[in-house]
């Protein structure tokens, strides 16, 4: 069977490798869609930390059950599928209290361990998730759904509730629908045009650009001057966590998904004077994805705008450089490997 396989930073190959066969408690699985992570783009760049080489990619995707052992889950072959990607120890203190997404061990596809840019993978039956009649594609949109549902759920976001994002990538554009989804007002900022173009199409209450907006006017004209009940920065950067902080209104919730490599220098009083909730988040649980599956299922949310592009196994080399080249005018790539 055929894998896409990052040898070294800039170099990826489709390689020819073995069949896989599952193991006892396990599903064969067929492999459809897969979408192209930051994560991975970053391993294909060399500046992804957690990545070691030859590596094959791949966390965001659909499958067909090909072979499954008989289960209490209902899932049979044929079934259309995606997969919770994220490997927890289950030993650790935060497995031990549930909290198996931020597992001290954590091995999530593709990082860590070989992911899903192959024909075939073999998964533990309880980390298959029912696609409920969703299509391929929205399958393999669900797992980058899932970390920006994940993380708006830490902040208890009420109908009516003011709601910033900082950044217009595919986790804030996605953070941005389900908000809309959730009842909330919703102001999304980025730097750039492109991306605050799609933010429109997904019924953003208010676009910030900063490069040409008054960013603090901007908001304060949206809240009344009171600022917003929840921020949530997508972006990792030292710059817009600040803006979340000056953004904030008293007793408002700060979320971080954008994952930062950069030091924030700031004065802590601030949180202090505000009394702001600063949450992290980090990957999801298997509800959040079923929950994403039930939400696109009700014709809700149309994630299908997201898909920027579609490209075959063997170019995934142009799809991993248009994305490490990105002018901001590609959200989400796709990567075919089997028909359904």
């Amino acid at each position: 069977m055929k894998a896409v396989q990052i040898t070294e930073p800039f170099d990826i190959k489709v390689v020819q490798k073995e069949e896989i066969k599952a193991n006892e408690g396990e599903a064969l699985l067929k492999v459809l869609y897969c979408g192209i992570c930051g994560a991975d783009v970053a391993s294909y760049t060399g500046n992804q930390p957690f990545t070691t080489y030859p590596r094959i990619p791949g966390h965001e995707f659909s499958a067909m059950i090909v072979e499954i052992p008989e289960n209490d889950r209902g899932l049979k072959a044929g079934d259309v599928v995606t997969c919770n990607p994220y490997f927890n120890c289950g030993e650790c203190y935060a497995c031990k209290r549930g909290i198996v997404n931020a597992c001290h061990d954590n091995q999530t596809m593709g990082v860590q361990r070989d992911g899903s840019f192959q024909d075939y993978i073999s998964m533990p039956i309880e980390r298959i998730i029912d696609g409920k009649g969703l299509t391929a594609k929205e399958l393999a949109l669900i797992e980058p759904f899932s970390i920006s549902a994940h993380a708006l759920s830490r902040a208890e976001v009420k109908e009516g509730d003011n709601l910033l994002i900082m950044g217009a990538g595919p986790i804030g554009l996605f953070a941005l629908i389900n908000s809309k989804a959730m009842g909330a007002r919703v102001a999304i900022a980025d730097l750039l045009e492109s991306r605050l173009n799609l933010a429109r199409e997904y019924g953003a209450d208010l676009i910030i650009n900063n490069k040409e907006d008054d960013f603090e006017e901007k908001c304060k004209e949206f809240t009344n001057g009171q600022g917003f009940d929840v921020c949530v920065e997508a972006c990792g950067a030292p710059v817009t966590f600040l803006s979340c902080i000056d953004a904030a209104a008293h007793g408002a919730n700060i979320i971080l998904i954008g994952n930062g490599k950069r030091e924030t220098t700031f004065v802590h009083s601030i949180l202090l004077k505000k009394e702001l909730n600063v949450f992290g988040s980090r990957n999801a649980f298997t509800k959040d994805f079923e929950e994403l599956i039930d939400l696109v299922s009700s014709g809700k949310v149309d994630v299908l705008k997201m898909i920027s592009g579609v490209y075959k196994a063997e170019d995934a080399k142009q799809a991993f450089d248009a994305l490490a080249n990105n002018d901001g005018s590609l959200a989400k790539l796709l990567i075919e490997f089997n028909e359904e």
